[in-house]
């Protein structure tokens, strides 16, 4: 019988507490019904301990006591010796939760959001808009506007891209996608079936998690580069990531290994040359299929700007390589692609068509301008993050002197550590007095990272949003005294 971490049930039940009036232990029951009914906890699930969930939720053991109570009295609930609590489902039909990333795009009123990084787009777009006229379309008008590959010129352009960064590619290599979310998904429906092992660095991007998990994939994490904390921290010549893998491939063959080498979310670090290298030759040496997720690399903070794409250094035909505009731009250009070989190419493109057989021409055409001004774009983005980071970082000097954070290679968040104090229940204190915030265990395949926070240190709005009382940087110190006193509510991690 599969039991769900305390960790990961905390993050389905987003909202609980503020969903209506009534005792907390009315209003947990509620929700745990809920997932039952839509079948987010499957059938027959065993449930954390009480223990564990009132730790997770920030709540009291009695409210978990009270809440389980309530559900094993209406037939929710079964108890036994020795094996614990499990859900039972109705058969009821509801709308499905996400566990986390996704919940981040939902209904924001009335809250302060440090839920998503996602920063508002650059003037070039509109710029970019403006220039395109009917010409531009003409070419494109002249045939059915399906292009399940992409628009040509837009995925010579990215060819070029790469070739100019050490990588041979041909169009033909390039497959455009609806954002990087999109190529992460058909690379997960394309290449991985259920019960495949895949390598996954820990912590990783929680979409990746979600999409893998989803898929059925076995999870295997690996130490991200520079992972661990205080003295034991990565350096060039002490990361485990490569040895662990090499390790680990002793005994098993993993499907894929999947990797941020350029700027990784969400601890902002760049892997150096080095390192680079030491995966590399592992990764070559054992012959192991990786997908490599640039999607941030166009965020780094450094005037030489992300290094040249690790497949470079892998042997051909061995690499699936994530990029996307959205990040750099605007998240509205929902803007992405995957570069690998021709086969797999065009497997992920059969798959896409089940589901998407363009992305929009408009947007495409727009693409193609707006990779013209790509240097202009960093320069502009780069001096955004490094100015805001440096005012969030007096922010948090000043108020939270005892939390402990790296500066960033690249990103738009900080990976804070609380010392000692349990993240989960301070997130979820947090979310009930109206801060929004994501908690590290939901970066980790094993609900790892207990005390740590991302917090987004960038995101802002040009233009007030009338139901927004909070406005650029005063989102962050507006949100900064909740999660402080969270944190002294959330008691350490257990």
């Amino acid at each position: 019988m599969d039991r769900i971490p305390a960790t990961r049930l905390s993050r389905l039940l987003t909202g609980w507490a503020a969903d209506g009036p009534g005792a907390l232990p009315r209003l947990l029951a509620d929700a745990l019904r809920e997932l039952a009914e839509r079948g987010d906890v499957a059938p027959g699930t065993a449930l954390p301990s009480q223990r564990a969930l009132a730790s997770a939720l920030g709540v009291s053991r009695s409210t978990v006591t009270s809440a389980y109570g309530l559900l094993e009295a209406e037939g929710r609930l079964e108890s036994r010796h020795g094996s614990g609590s499990r859900l039972r489902a109705s058969g009821a039909v509801g709308e499905p939760v996400g566990e986390g990333r996704l919940a981040s795009f939902g209904t924001r009123d009335g809250v302060v959001d440090l839920s998503s990084g996602a920063l508002e787009g650059l003037p070039a777009v509109a710029d970019a808009l403006d220039s395109l006229s009917g010409r531009d379309l003409a070419a494109a008008l002249a045939g059915d506007g399906y292009l399940p590959y992409g628009l040509p010129r837009l995925r010579e352009l990215l060819a070029e891209q790469y070739r100019a960064a050490g990588l041979p590619t041909s169009p033909d290599q390039i497959l455009v996608t609806a954002g990087s979310q999109q190529a992460l998904w058909l690379i997960t429906q394309g290449l991985v079936e259920p019960g495949d092992t895949v390598v996954v660095e820990d912590p990783t991007y929680r979409g990746a998690l979600e999409a893998l998990r989803a898929r059925g994939a076995r999870l295997v994490p690996l130490p991200a580069y520079g992972s661990r904390s205080g003295a034991a921290r990565a350096t060039d010549a002490h990361d485990d990531g490569p040895a662990a893998l090499a390790r680990l491939t002793g005994r098993i063959r993993p499907r894929l290994v999947y990797l941020q080498p350029a700027v990784h979310n969400p601890t902002g670090r760049a892997m150096t040359g080095p390192t680079r290298r030491a995966w590399a030759a592992v990764l070559a040496e054992r012959g192991l299929y990786t997908v490599e997720d640039n999607a941030y690399a166009e965020l780094s903070l450094s005037e030489d700007g992300a290094p040249p794409p690790l497949a470079a250094q892998l042997p051909d035909g061995t690499t699936a390589t994530i990029g996307t505009l959205s990040k750099l731009y605007w998240g509205g250009l929902r803007l992405g692609w995957i570069r690998a070989s021709r086969p797999v190419i065009h497997r992920l493109a059969e798959l896409r068509k089940s589901v998407d057989l363009s992305c929009p021409v408009v947007e495409q055409l727009l693409a193609v301008r707006l990779l013209q001004g790509l240097p202009e774009a960093r320069a502009r983005r780069r001096a955004q993050l490094r100015e805001r980071l440096a005012t969030a970082e007096r922010l948090l000097t000043a108020q939270a002197p005892h939390w402990r954070w790296e500066r960033p290679a690249g990103g738009s968040a900080l990976w804070v550590e609380l010392p000692g104090t349990d993240a989960e229940a301070t997130a979820q204190l947090a979310r009930r007095a109206g801060v929004l915030v994501v908690p590290g265990p939901a970066f980790s395949a094993v609900d790892g990272f207990r005390s740590r926070l991302r917090l987004p240190f960038a995101a802002r709005q040009d233009q007030r949003d009338p139901h927004d009382q909070y406005d650029q940087y005063d989102r962050l110190a507006a949100a900064l005294p909740v999660l402080l006193h969270s944190a002294d509510r959330a008691g350490p991690v257990r």
